[in-house]
C-alpha cells in the first residue's frame, strides 16, 4: 500500500540532473529515510541524465513509499529507444555510454525494471526499507548482588525538556538538585550554555549534534552553579506534541550511576546463553546495534576498562592490509590519541608488538615503545588481544593500569574470551560502515563533478574546491597555485569553518613557506602550520601576561584561537593535471582528531577533478585573454580628430567572448587635410572572418597612404584576398577620402562594393542614399570599380552600416533599407554621437532576440557654423 508519493517534472537541460538528484533527496529525508539517500541518488542521477542528455526529452520523476520499500520512477518522452543488450541480458556494457544507469540498477537496487507505454518509458527502482523491530523488549540476567552496578543511596533522574531551538523549557527538581540551578534561572536558555564539555569522548557526536537526533544515549559534562563540572550520562528522546512541535525529553543521571538509564543488551540467542550469563563481560559489553560502529566500539572499550578494573582501554581496527592500526575507541586517554591515529603492526623499533597474538606488559617502563598508543600517558602495565574474524586480524583490543604489574594471563584470557565474542559484531559494523562511505563518496563526487564542470572561471573553481572540503572532509582548507614550473606556489584561496577564524588562518599561512609541489600520489603530512601555531600561541601567551585587561586581550585571545585551530594534523594533496603540479590542496584538522584513510582517498579523487577543472579554468583564462589582446590588435586606435567633422562610430561583436568579428571599420589620416574612412564585412563571424578584417584594415592604410585612389586601393585589396585561397573569404566594402573645405563643407570620394549604400540625411529631414552599388570583393579576378564624388554641407549627415542592421529580423519581417532611412529621418539635430545611438536603439528594438551577425554603425556629421 502507498504511504507518501512525491512527483516533479525536469526540462531537457543539463541543470535538470542536480535538480532531479535535490528532489530525491529532500524527499527521502523527509520521509525520514536517510540511509537510502545516497543509493537512490546515484540511480536517479544516472536515469535523469540518460533521459535530459540522451533522450533529449523532459523526465518526471516519481517517489513512492510503502511499507517496506522506497520506488522512484524516472519516465521520459522517447520511448522507442533500445534498451542496451549485452550477451542476451538487458544490462549495459560498463564501456559503453548509454545504459550505465541500468548496470547501477542492477548493482545497488533490490528491485528494478522498464516499463513502456505508447508515449513513454519508465525505468524504476526498488529500495528496501531497513528492519526497525517495534516493541522489542530485553532483559538482563539476575546477577549476584557482587556484580549489580553501584549507586548512590538517593538515585536521582534529572528531566529536562529542550525546544526546537535547544531552549531549556522545562527543569525537574532532580534536576535541581544535582545542577545547583534553580528553573527560573535556566528556562529560556541553551543547555549548550551549561556545557563544560559536549563531546562524548571518543566520538564524534557532540550535543548539539545529539540534540536533534530522534533517540541518543551517551556522556557528556555539565557545570554546576558553583562552577564544579559534573560528568553526567544522558538518554535523550525527541517528540511532538499535539500541535506537531518537536521538543526533547533528557533524561540526566551522575556518569557513574549510568546502568539507570543505559539501554539493557538483548540476550544472546544461542542455546548457550543462559550458562554464560554471569560472565560479567556478556552483561557490560553485549551486542549493540551492528550499525553503529562508533557506538559499539566506545561501548567495548568502556566495558572492557570496567570488567579488568582498568584506568584506560583503547580499541584499534587493522585496515585493508592489515599492515596498520587505527585508533577508532579509547577511554582515559588524552583527547590527542583519540580517532584515527594509526600505527604500524610489525614489530620493531616503535612498532605495535602485541596485535597479533595476546599479550601482557607488566611495566611499559622495562619496554619503552611496546605500545606506542601509550607513551606519554602515565600506564605502566596494559593486557593487549586481537580481534579476529575467519583468522584474519581485524583489530586489537587493550586496556592499561597506571601501575605496574596489574595484570596477568588470566586476565588476558578474559579479554580475548570477550574480544572473540565481538569481533564479528565490529566487523560487520565496519563493513557496513564502509559501503555507505563508499556509496557516500560516490554521491559526493558526482555532486563535486557537476559543480567543478559548470564553470570555466578560475576564482570560482578555487572557491568551490573550498567549499566541497570544508566541513566535509576538513575543518579548514588552504589551495596553493603554480602559475607555471618556474614560479613558486601561491597562496591563492583560504577557507575555515568558523569564519572568524579565516583571516587570522590566511596571516599564518602567509608567514610560512608553502609545501613543496611534490607530484607524488595521495596526501602527505605536513608539519609547518602546526609548528607556526605553536610558535604563534607561545608568543601569543606570552603578550597575554604582559597584557592582560589592556585592549590587546582581543588581539592576543584570536591568535590564541587561530593557532589553536591549525595545531592539529595538516595533510597536502597535489593538484596534478596533464603530468604538471598546478598546485597543492592543504586540509586541516583539529589537534583531537585525524584524518581517516577513506576520508583522505575521497580527498585524494576529488583533487584529480579540481585539478583538471582549475588547469581548465586557466587554459580558459589564458586563451581568452590572447584572444582578446589579438581582436583588440584588429581595431582602429582613437579615431582622429578631423576639423569641422564630428565621427562617432559603434561596434557590436556577435558571439560570447568575441570583441572583433567579420565587420569593421577604420577613420585614418592619410595626408594633410585628407582622410580616409572605411567600413566593411567580411563574410560570416569569428576568428576566420577576423583575420581577413586585419588583413582589410591594414592593407587599406597601406595602399591609401602610398598615393593609391579608392579604385585603385579596393582592386588591389581584392587581388590580396584571391591570394589567400582557400582562407579567402567575399568582403563587402564601402571606403572612402574625405577632404574639409574652408567654407564647412567637405568633399567625399567614395566606392561602395557590394556594401550597404551609405545614407545622407539633410538638416530638413531628406534622406538620399549617397553612392551606387558596386561589385564586392573577394569573387572576381578583373575588378573595374569606379569613384564616386559629393559634397556635404553643414548639419549634413553622413551615415555607413554593416548587414548586420539592415538585415536584422523579427520571424518574417526584415528592418531592410527603407526601416533604416525612416529611422533616420528622426534624427535631425542630433549630434553624431546621438545618431548613431538612435540607430542602434532602434535596431535592437525591431527584434527581441540577441543579434547574431556582426553589426558596425560610421557616423560622421559637418558641424554647423556658430550662429555668433
Amino acid at each position: 500500500m502507498i504511504t507518501a508519493r512525491a512527483t516533479a517534472t525536469f526540462e531537457p537541460v543539463g541543470r535538470s540532473v542536480a535538480a532531479a538528484r535535490a528532489f530525491v533527496r529532500d524527499t527521502l529525508q523527509g520521509w525520514g529515510h536517510p540511509e537510502l539517500v545516497d543509493d537512490a541518488v546515484v540511480l536517479t542521477s544516472e536515469l535523469v541524465t540518460n533521459a535530459v542528455v540522451h533522450a533529449g526529452t523532459a523526465a518526471d520523476v516519481l517517489c513512492l513509499r510503502s511499507e517496506d520499500s522506497v520506488r522512484v520512477e524516472v519516465a521520459d518522452r522517447y520511448p522507442e529507444r533500445e534498451i542496451p543488450v549485452q550477451s542476451g541480458r538487458t544490462i549495459a556494457s560498463p564501456d559503453r555510454e548509454n545504459g550505465r544507469g541500468l548496470l547501477l540498477c542492477a548493482a545497488l537496487a533490490d528491485r528494478w525494471g522498464v516499463d513502456y507505454s505508447p508515449t513513454r518509458k519508465h525505468v524504476w527502482f526498488h529500495l528496501d526499507l531497513p528492519q526497525r523491530p517495534v516493541g522489542t523488549r530485553s532483559a538482563g540476567p539476575v546477577l549476584p548482588d557482587a556484580l549489580l552496578p553501584v549507586a548512590d543511596s538517593r538515585v536521582r533522574v534529572a528531566v529536562v525538556q529542550i525546544d526546537r531551538d535547544g531552549a531549556i523549557t522545562s527543569w525537574s527538581e532532580d534536576a535541581e538538585e544535582l545542577f545547583g540551578y534553580a528553573p527560573e534561572q535556566v528556562t529560556g536558555k541553551p543547555l549548550g550554555d551549561l556545557a563544560a564539555w559536549p563531546h562524548t569522548p571518543g566520538i564524534g557526536t557532540g550535543l548539539a549534534e545529539a540534540l536533534r537526533l530522534s533517540r541518543w544515549e551517551g556522556s557528556y559534562g555539565l557545570r554546576r552553579s558553583d562552577g564544579r563540572v559534573i560528568p553526567v550520562y544522558a538518554s535523550h528522546l525527541r517528540v511532538r506534541d499535539a500541535e506537531g512541535e518537536p521538543s526533547t525529553v533528557c533524561l540526566l543521571v551522575r556518569e557513574e550511576e549510568r546502568a539507570v538509564l543505559q539501554t539493557p543488551q538483548r540476550p544472546a540467542a544461542d542455546p548457550g546463553a543462559e550458562s554464560r550469563a554471569t560472565d560479567p563481560f556478556e552483561v557490560f559489553i553485549g551486542s549493540p546495534a551492528p550499525d553503529d560502529l562508533d557506538g559499539l566500539l566506545q561501548r567495548t572499550v568502556e566495558r572492557a576498562r570496567d570488567m579488568l578494573d582498568g584506568d584506560a582501554a583503547f580499541l584499534l581496527l587493522a585496515t585493508d592490509d592489515e599492515t596498520e592500526l587505527e585508533v577508532r575507541a579509547t577511554t582515559g586517554l588524552p583527547a590527542a590519541r583519540q580517532r584515527f591515529a594509526r600505527v604500524p603492526v610489525e614489530t620493531g623499533a616503535s612498532r605495535y608488538g602485541s596485535a597479533r597474538m595476546p599479550a601482557v606488559h607488566e611495566d611499559l617502563a622495562a619496554v619503552p615503545g611496546a605500545v606506542p598508543l601509550l607513551e606519554g600517558t602515565g600506564m605502566r602495565s596494559v593486557v593487549t588481544v586481537p580481534l579476529k574474524v575467519e583468522g584474519r586480524l581485524t583489530g586489537s583490543l587493550g586496556v592499561a593500569a597506571e601501575s605496574a604489574n596489574r595484570y596477568s594471563n588470566e586476565e588476558a584470557l578474559r579479554l580475548q574470551f570477550a574480544a572473540d565474542r565481538i569481533a564479528l559484531a565490529v566487523e560487520s559494523a565496519r563493513l557496513g560502515e564502509l559501503e555507505r562511505l563508499r556509496r557516500g563518496s560516490l554521491s559526493f563526487l558526482v555532486e563535486a563533478s557537476d559543480l567543478l564542470a559548470g564553470t570555466l572561471d578560475r576564482d570560482q573553481t578555487l572557491a568551490l574546491m573550498a567549499q566541497m572540503t570544508v566541513p566535509t572532509l576538513a575543518t579548514w582548507c588552504a589551495v596553493y597555485t603554480i602559475a607555471d614550473p618556474a614560479s613558486e606556489p601561491y597562496l591563492s584561496y583560504v577557507l575555515h569553518e568558523d569564519e572568524d577564524r579565516i583571516d587570522g588562518l590566511k596571516d599564518l599561512l602567509g608567514s610560512i613557506a608553502p609545501p613543496d609541489p611534490v607530484p607524488a600520489p595521495g596526501a602527505r603530512l605536513w608539519t609547518a602550520p602546526g609548528d607556526a601555531a605553536h610558535r604563534a600561541a607561545l608568543a601569543a601567551s606570552a603578550r597575554e601576561l604582559d597584557h592582560l585587561g589592556s585592549p590587546l586581550s582581543s588581539g592576543i585571545d584570536t591568535a590564541l584561537a587561530t593557532a589553536g585551530a591549525v595545531a592539529g594534523e595538516t595533510v597536502v594533496l597535489p593538484l596534478v593535471a596533464r603530468n604538471r603540479v598546478i598546485g597543492m590542496l592543504t586540509l586541516g584538522r583539529p589537534a583531537e582528531d585525524h584524518f581517516r584513510q577513506e576520508i583522505l582517498e575521497l580527498a585524494e579523487d576529488l583533487s584529480r577533478r579540481a585539478a583538471l577543472a582549475l588547469d581548465n579554468a586557466r587554459l580558459y583564462s589564458e586563451r581568452n585573454a590572447i584572444s582578446q589582446s589579438l581582436q583588440r590588435s584588429l581595431l582602429p586606435p582613437d579615431l582622429p580628430k578631423i576639423p569641422g567633422v564630428e565621427v562617432d562610430v559603434i561596434y557590436r561583436a556577435a558571439g560570447e567572448g568575441n570583441e572583433v568579428g567579420g565587420d569593421f571599420y577604420d577613420v585614418f589620416p592619410i595626408r594633410e587635410n585628407v582622410y580616409g574612412f572605411a567600413i566593411g564585412d567580411v563574410c560570416g563571424t569569428g576568428p576566420e572572418a577576423a583575420a581577413v578584417t586585419g588583413l582589410a584594415r591594414h592593407a587599406l592604410r597601406l595602399l591609401a597612404r602610398e598615393g593609391f585612389g579608392g579604385p585603385a586601393v579596393l582592386e588591389r585589396l581584392n587581388t590580396a584576398i584571391l591570394d589567400e585561397g582557400a582562407r579567402s573569404r567575399f568582403l563587402t566594402l564601402l571606403y572612402g577620402e574625405l577632404h574639409p573645405q574652408a567654407d564647412g563643407s567637405a568633399v567625399l570620394k567614395v566606392v561602395c562594393a557590394g556594401h550597404p549604400l551609405p545614407l545622407r540625411l539633410r538638416p530638413d529631414g531628406t534622406v538620399t542614399p549617397a553612392a551606387e552599388p558596386q561589385p564586392l570583393l573577394g569573387v572576381m579576378e578583373d575588378l573595374e570599380l569606379s569613384e564616386e564624388t559629393f559634397t556635404l554641407a553643414p548639419g549634413d549627415v553622413l551615415l555607413c552600416v554593416t548587414d548586420g542592421v539592415t538585415e536584422r529580423r523579427e520571424g518574417t519581417r526584415m528592418l531592410g533599407d527603407d526601416g533604416l532611412a525612416e529611422a533616420l529621418k528622426t534624427c535631425t539635430g542630433l549630434t553624431a554621437g546621438a545618431v548613431g545611438g538612435r540607430i542602434l536603439r532602434a535596431v535592437e528594438r525591431f527584434a527581441q532576440a540577441p543579434a547574431s551577425d556582426d553589426m558596425a554603425i560610421l557616423t560622421m556629421r559637418l558641424q554647423e557654423p556658430d550662429p555668433s
